[in-house]
Protein backbone atom coordinates (compact mmCIF):
# COMPACT_ATOMS: atom_id res chain seq x y z
CA UNK A 1 0.00 0.00 0.00
CA UNK A 2 1.16 3.49 -0.65
CA UNK A 3 1.03 6.21 1.55
CA UNK A 4 0.38 9.76 0.00
CA UNK A 5 0.91 13.08 1.96
CA UNK A 6 -1.81 14.94 3.31
CA UNK A 7 -1.41 19.14 2.87
CA UNK A 8 -1.98 21.20 5.83
CA UNK A 9 -4.28 24.22 5.32
CA UNK A 10 -2.45 27.29 4.92
CA UNK A 11 -5.21 28.88 7.99
CA UNK A 12 -2.89 25.98 10.13
CA UNK A 13 0.56 27.32 9.57
CA UNK A 14 0.56 29.04 12.53
CA UNK A 15 -0.18 26.34 14.59
CA UNK A 16 2.14 24.11 12.97
CA UNK A 17 5.10 26.73 13.40
CA UNK A 18 4.69 26.05 17.35
CA UNK A 19 4.28 22.42 16.77
CA UNK A 20 7.50 22.45 14.97
CA UNK A 21 9.01 24.85 17.26
CA UNK A 22 7.62 22.97 20.73
CA UNK A 23 9.58 19.57 18.90
CA UNK A 24 12.81 21.09 18.32
CA UNK A 25 12.60 22.42 21.86
CA UNK A 26 11.89 18.71 23.11
CA UNK A 27 14.66 17.56 21.39
CA UNK A 28 12.19 16.12 18.51
CA UNK A 29 14.08 17.20 15.15
CA UNK A 30 12.31 15.17 13.11
CA UNK A 31 9.02 15.61 14.05
CA UNK A 32 9.97 19.19 13.87
CA UNK A 33 11.47 18.70 10.17
CA UNK A 34 8.40 16.87 9.25
CA UNK A 35 5.95 20.01 10.28
CA UNK A 36 8.14 22.29 8.38
CA UNK A 37 8.22 20.28 5.21
CA UNK A 38 4.19 20.32 5.51
CA UNK A 39 4.31 24.07 6.09
CA UNK A 40 6.47 24.42 3.04
CA UNK A 41 4.57 22.44 0.70
CA UNK A 42 1.38 24.22 1.73
CA UNK A 43 3.06 27.70 1.65
CA UNK A 44 6.26 27.28 -0.30
CA UNK A 45 9.36 30.33 0.84
CA UNK A 46 7.62 30.35 4.20
CA UNK A 47 10.77 32.20 5.99
CA UNK A 48 10.15 30.85 9.43
CA UNK A 49 9.24 27.60 8.11
CA UNK A 50 12.82 27.35 5.93
CA UNK A 51 15.04 28.25 9.14
CA UNK A 52 13.24 25.92 11.71
CA UNK A 53 13.43 23.47 9.03
CA UNK A 54 17.24 24.28 8.26
CA UNK A 55 17.84 24.17 12.33
CA UNK A 56 16.27 20.75 12.53
CA UNK A 57 18.64 19.19 10.10
CA UNK A 58 21.42 20.69 12.40
CA UNK A 59 19.85 19.11 15.39
CA UNK A 60 20.13 15.80 13.93
CA UNK A 61 23.87 16.41 12.67
CA UNK A 62 26.06 13.50 14.21
CA UNK A 63 29.42 13.95 12.87
CA UNK A 64 29.00 11.10 10.21
CA UNK A 65 28.73 10.98 6.94
CA UNK A 66 25.05 10.88 6.62
CA UNK A 67 24.32 14.29 7.95
CA UNK A 68 22.84 16.75 5.72
CA UNK A 69 24.77 19.73 6.03
CA UNK A 70 24.31 20.31 2.34
CA UNK A 71 20.91 20.66 2.39
CA UNK A 72 20.40 22.69 5.41
CA UNK A 73 23.13 25.16 3.74
CA UNK A 74 20.66 25.30 0.85
CA UNK A 75 17.96 25.96 2.65
CA UNK A 76 19.75 28.75 4.53
CA UNK A 77 20.90 29.84 1.04
CA UNK A 78 17.30 30.18 0.05
CA UNK A 79 16.26 32.72 2.74
CA UNK A 80 15.12 36.38 1.56
CA UNK A 81 16.90 38.38 3.97
CA UNK A 82 21.02 38.53 3.48
CA UNK A 83 21.60 38.98 7.27
CA UNK A 84 20.09 35.32 7.78
CA UNK A 85 21.57 33.62 4.69
CA UNK A 86 24.78 34.68 6.68
CA UNK A 87 23.74 33.79 10.38
CA UNK A 88 22.54 30.77 9.77
CA UNK A 89 24.77 29.59 7.25
CA UNK A 90 27.58 29.85 9.90
CA UNK A 91 25.19 28.04 11.96
CA UNK A 92 25.59 24.71 9.85
CA UNK A 93 29.17 25.40 10.06
CA UNK A 94 29.38 25.35 13.53
CA UNK A 95 27.32 22.80 14.30
CA UNK A 96 28.94 20.69 11.88
CA UNK A 97 32.06 21.25 13.54
CA UNK A 98 31.00 20.23 17.24
CA UNK A 99 28.79 17.55 15.88
CA UNK A 100 32.14 16.06 14.44
CA UNK A 101 34.10 17.00 17.54
CA UNK A 102 31.62 14.86 19.63
CA UNK A 103 31.86 11.88 17.46
CA UNK A 104 35.77 11.92 17.91
CA UNK A 105 36.91 13.91 15.06
CA UNK A 106 40.40 14.90 15.77
CA UNK A 107 40.39 19.24 16.88
CA UNK A 108 43.36 19.92 14.32
CA UNK A 109 40.42 18.56 11.24
CA UNK A 110 37.61 20.55 12.85
CA UNK A 111 39.66 24.13 12.45
CA UNK A 112 38.44 24.85 9.18
CA UNK A 113 34.66 24.11 9.61
CA UNK A 114 35.06 26.77 12.98
CA UNK A 115 36.92 29.13 10.83
CA UNK A 116 34.19 29.05 8.19
CA UNK A 117 31.43 29.12 11.03
CA UNK A 118 33.24 32.59 12.45
CA UNK A 119 33.68 33.98 8.65
CA UNK A 120 29.80 33.72 7.99
CA UNK A 121 29.67 35.37 11.75
CA UNK A 122 31.46 38.12 11.30
CA UNK A 123 29.92 39.22 7.98
CA UNK A 124 26.20 38.59 9.19
CA UNK A 125 27.88 41.06 12.52
CA UNK A 126 28.19 43.54 9.88
CA UNK A 127 24.56 43.99 8.52
CA UNK A 128 22.93 42.84 11.49
CA UNK A 129 19.67 44.63 12.49
CA UNK A 130 20.29 47.13 15.20
CA UNK A 131 20.00 45.30 18.74
CA UNK A 132 20.94 42.00 17.56
CA UNK A 133 23.89 40.67 18.56
CA UNK A 134 23.47 37.04 17.73
CA UNK A 135 26.24 36.97 15.14
CA UNK A 136 28.40 38.12 17.95
CA UNK A 137 27.38 35.64 20.36
CA UNK A 138 27.45 32.67 18.25
CA UNK A 139 31.21 34.40 17.18
CA UNK A 140 32.08 34.30 20.90
CA UNK A 141 30.89 31.12 21.47
CA UNK A 142 33.35 29.49 18.86
CA UNK A 143 36.23 31.57 19.86
CA UNK A 144 35.93 30.16 22.97
CA UNK A 145 35.75 26.72 21.97
CA UNK A 146 38.89 27.27 19.94
CA UNK A 147 40.63 29.00 23.27
CA UNK A 148 39.96 26.27 25.47
CA UNK A 149 40.00 22.23 25.61
CA UNK A 150 37.14 21.63 27.31
CA UNK A 151 35.53 20.18 23.68
CA UNK A 152 38.75 17.70 23.10
CA UNK A 153 38.19 14.18 23.80
CA UNK A 154 40.76 12.82 26.54
CA UNK A 155 42.95 11.59 24.10
CA UNK A 156 43.03 15.33 22.48
CA UNK A 157 43.97 17.81 25.65
CA UNK A 158 45.79 19.91 23.98
CA UNK A 159 44.58 23.29 22.72
CA UNK A 160 43.61 23.31 18.66
CA UNK A 161 46.92 25.72 17.73
CA UNK A 162 49.18 22.12 19.10
CA UNK A 163 47.84 20.52 16.41
CA UNK A 164 48.87 22.63 13.72
CA UNK A 165 53.01 22.28 13.66
CA UNK A 166 54.40 20.15 10.94
CA UNK A 167 55.29 17.03 11.83
CA UNK A 168 58.75 16.65 13.51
Amino acid sequence: MEYELKRISTAGIPEAISKAELYRGLNEPEEAESICRDILAAEPGHQLALRLLGLSLTDQFTGGPSDRDREAERIFESLSDPYERLYYTGIVYERRAKAQLRAGQPANSLLPLFEQALRFFAEAETMRPEGNDDAILRWNRCARLLQTTTYLSEQESAPFEAFDSPPA
